[in-house]
């Protein structure tokens, strides 16, 4: 059983993702002046007295449109409207009512589900009549709010809590694994992520960077819960700096600090680049286990060994480098197969004696070094920690253990226990 979902739609920028974010307490949604930012629809948990619910943003919709990028929007929209208890459309009560707001609501109220007009950017009580002209939708009252300052958001709030009534809410339980697809734009994220969901749950479209906000969708795999993350291209920070991209890589970031397992998705026709390495550091670095996925693999063809000891050598971590086609589906259930082992292993606990054992056959392949005529002793070695695994090793001085058996020891720990990709933390201690 999953939470309740309230569609917010309207026209394009009219406020629809600042009120989601004033809804929620969140900073989830990109919010920028310039109008069509939001384009796939992202769901954010909301709570008030107690009933917990989903707002769905969604992207500007202008029926008049006939680009391509908007009638996907457009369908996007209309994909959280089927699946709504409960609709807000929102209008613009500086701009008054504009023929794209009629045409919405002429829509909506032929559908089967409650519709609440807001009538936003209401930021000044004194303006409070102004949302007297949208009577006219026949959609019932409309609430004066203000998503910037907060003014009505209680009332609208308040009506949309009593719509839904007291329907039963699923339990919390465990929060499922949090797989992140991250990349460069234009390597194939969305057309992977739509390829896992088998629909088109994110939009998909030529041109680089159409993806903004985060998107989270819920997803089972061999009866396995998951969920899956799809994100907005990383660039340089440069080269974005000031704009929407730069609001949409700040939550492409923060996903990747969330998620237990990020999927670097590279383009199999240029291989796997310095941008792409550098994204992979940035996934390593926020703590979750990675895998490098060479997308596209239908038409292109690269070394693949020799990819692999590039990524080896370059990469601390080493994770794997697989292969796949969001086109085809070609390996991407075993893309997904690996992701949920990675999970598991970024969770699990090794038993100290099972490490001692380690410990021992390390010697035994490769003495400790020695440094000015003293040899670095190593007596114990524990797991304290988990999400990133966190070991400590006992020895007799910790100055003597140079660079080159500190990896030695750390790549040795990652074969024998299947850590390829996962960030660990060794502790070196005096005794």
């Amino acid at each position: 059983m999953s939470l309740p979902k309230v569609a917010v739609v309207g026209y394009p920028n009219v406020g629809k993702s600042t009120l989601v974010n004033r809804l929620t307490g969140t900073r989830e949604t990109v919010v920028h002046e310039q109008a069509g930012v939001t384009r796939d629809r992202k769901e954010v948990e909301a709570e008030w007295n107690g009933r917990r619910f989903l707002l769905v943003d969604t992207g500007g919709v202008d029926l008049e449109d006939r680009n391509s990028l908007a009638r996907s929007v457009q369908l996007q929209a209309r994909h959280a409207l089927g699946e709504a208890d409960v609709v807000v459309l929102v209008v613009d009560s500086r701009a008054g009512m504009r023929p794209g707001d009629a045409e919405l609501a002429a829509e909506l109220r032929k559908a089967d589900v409650p519709v609440i007009v807001a009538a936003n950017k209401v930021d000044d009580v004194r303006q409070e009549p102004d949302a007297a002209e949208f009577y006219a939708l026949g959609l019932g009252d409309p609430i004066p709010v203000s998503a910037t300052q907060g003014l009505g958001t209680g009332d609208l709030l308040d009506r949309v809590a009593a719509l839904l009534g007291d329907a039963v809410e699923p339990d919390a339980g465990d929060e499922p694994p949090r797989l992140a697809v991250i990349g460069r734009p234009n390597v194939g994220k969305s057309s992977l992520v739509n390829r896992v969901l088998g629909e088109e749950r994110v939009i998909v479209a030529d041109e680089a960077g159409t993806t903004r906000d985060a998107i989270d969708t819920r997803v089972e795999v061999d009866g396995r819960p998951l969920i899956l993350v799809d994100t907005a291209g990383l660039r340089r920070r440069g080269k974005v700096a000031g704009t929407v991209d730069w609001y949409a890589q700040l939550r492409s970031q923060s996903a990747a600090e969330r998620a237990d397992v990020a999927l670097v998705v590279c383009d199999a026709s240029e291989g796997v680049t310095s941008d792409d390495l550098r994204v992979a550091e940035m996934a390593m670095k926020s703590g979750c286990a990675t895998v490098l996925v060479l997308n596209k693999w239908d038409i292109e063809d690269v070394d693949l060994e020799f990819t692999r000891a590039r990524v080896a050598q370059k990469l601390r971590l080493r994770p794997k480098v697989m292969t796949a086609s969001a086109k085809t589906g070609r390996g991407v259930k075993r893309i997904l197969d690996e992701a949920l082992v990675l999970a598991e292993r970024v969770t699990q606990r090794i038993p100290t004696p099972e490490l001692n054992r380690f410990l021992a056959d390390l010697q035994a392949t490769r003495d400790p070094p020695a440094v000015r005529g003293k040899r670095l002793r190593i007596y114990y070695m524990a797991q304290y920690d988990v999400r990133p695994p966190r070991f400590s090793i006992q020895v007799n001085d910790r100055s003597l253990l140079t660079r080159s058996y500190g990896f030695f020891l750390e790549n040795r720990l990652r074969g024998r226990y299947g850590l390829e990709g996962v960030p660990l933390v060794i502790d070196y201690k005096t005794s």
